[in-house]
């Protein structure tokens, strides 16, 4: 069994950043590759790099996450954590997890750049 994460907007779209996500997919795959469950996970809002998000994450068996843009300060904590990032993820979750499945959708090698300005603010600058 491999547990998915995604992050998403109130609209049940991929976030295209990140740190911005309302709140987080959950899917457990089956050795079939089929989802056999799904749950929501409350988003803490702000940079991913900073908060324990992938620590929650890890917590909950995630291994993967499949993300739309995301910074490597994120990825990074992600890895240290043991889920790998899929980035480039665009459109509803449900399809682009089975469309992972699929084999469809690989990582597109795209990192966000990413700047801290103080505590409080960042500037994004992402290239996709």
């Amino acid at each position: 069994m491999k547990i998915i994460a995604i992050p998403v907007t109130k609209n049940n779209q991929i976030e295209d950043h990140f740190g911005q996500c309302e709140f987080y997919e959950i899917y457990t795959i089956s050795e079939e590759t089929n989802i056999v469950a799904t749950k929501i996970l409350a988003s803490e809002q702000g940079c991913g790099c900073k908060s324990n998000i992938a620590q929650v994450l890890s917590e909950h068996g995630v291994t993967i996450m499949l993300a739309g843009g995301i910074g490597q300060g994120a990825i990074n904590v992600l890895n240290k954590f043991n889920i790998e990032v899929i980035r480039g993820c665009t459109g509803n979750t449900k399809e682009i997890v089975t469309n992972f499945l699929k084999g469809e959708i690989l990582d597109n090698g795209i990192t966000c750049a990413h700047t801290h300005e103080h505590e409080h603010e960042h500037n994004h600058q992402c290239n996709h």
